[in-house]
């Protein structure tokens, strides 16, 4: 099989690339500069945009499964538009000869879910609640040995690891039996930030501190940051009153891939070194 991956140069496209490799599957990496991909040996880097499907002909020929993201770049912060060129992607997949295609939902559902869903090709939704490498965001903050600032601070969340969101990604793609399902995947445990910082001091062998902050300082930091009103709505919403399935631990990894979910902890030791 050859699979193309977009998104392979974000935090779960790259983990999505190796745990391809790791499989024996033939990988394509689409991005916008392939000369500066910096991936594993043996990956195809191919230019193209999902923004514009007149830039896939060369990436899609002879491709068998599609790795697609929803959004064009990271969510806020002055990026993150809603793709809507599912239906076209899809088309042109489809005359390519792609038998099957996953999905990477980020936050919340799009055009693209919607064009995937509703589309000609055999679909898997990987649908994560809330990801452990959001706590990167700290690390300028750690390293100058300052406190974590954030709020909602008694709010807890199952937060997943982005190699498990891989893993899963990478069997959908592989393996027969995933079509028409959306995975929401969850970390094997509920936890609210102090917990996370708690779990970062450990890995760190240090204190690390945390101060929290009240619903409008965080809004002003969030704008700060150039988060758009539709984000800081989103963040303000999942602070208030995160929906059960975002803070109730659920066995999809498991059952999709046969092993359980890693925790946070094990996160923490394996980034520890960004944070030192």
């Amino acid at each position: 099989m050859t699979i193309l991956v977009a998104g392979a140069t974000g935090t779960v496209g790259r983990s999505l690339v190796r745990a391809l490799v790791n499989r024996g599957q033939q990988v394509r990496a689409l991005t916008r500069a392939p000369a500066t991909a910096d991936l594993p040996p043996g990956v195809e880097p191919v230019a193209g945009d999902l923004a514009d499907p007149t830039t896939l002909a060369d990436a899609l020929d002879g491709v068998t499964a599609v790795h697609l993201i929803g959004f064009d770049g990271p969510r806020g912060a002055g990026g993150g538009a809603a793709l809507d060129t599912g239906p076209e992607l899809l088309r042109l997949a489809e005359r390519a000869g792609v038998a099957r295609v996953t999905l990477l939902q980020n936050g919340h559902s799009g055009p693209m879910e919607d064009a995937v869903q509703t589309g000609p090709l055999p679909w898997t939704v990987i649908a994560p609640v809330g990801f452990m490498a959001n706590a990167r965001q700290w690390a300028p903050a750690v390293r100058a040995g300052e406190p974590i600032r954030e709020a909602f601070g008694e709010t807890a969340s199952a937060l997943i690891h982005e190699d498990d969101i891989a893993d899963v990604a990478a069997v959908a793609l592989v393996e027969d039996g995933h079509a028409a399902q959306t995975y929401v995947l969850s970390g094997p445990e509920a936890l609210t930030v102090p917990d996370q910082v708690r779990q970062l001091g450990e890995a760190l062998g240090r204190t690390v501190g945390y101060v929290e902050l009240t619903e409008e300082e965080a809004i002003a930091d969030w704008r700060g940051q150039g988060f758009d009103q539709e984000s800081i709505d989103f963040f303000l919403e999942m602070g208030r009153t995160t929906p059960w399935i975002g803070r109730t631990p659920l066995p999809t990894v498991e059952r999709v891939t046969g092993r359980p979910a890693r925790t946070f902890g094990q996160w923490a030791r394996e980034h520890a070194p960004e944070f030192a």
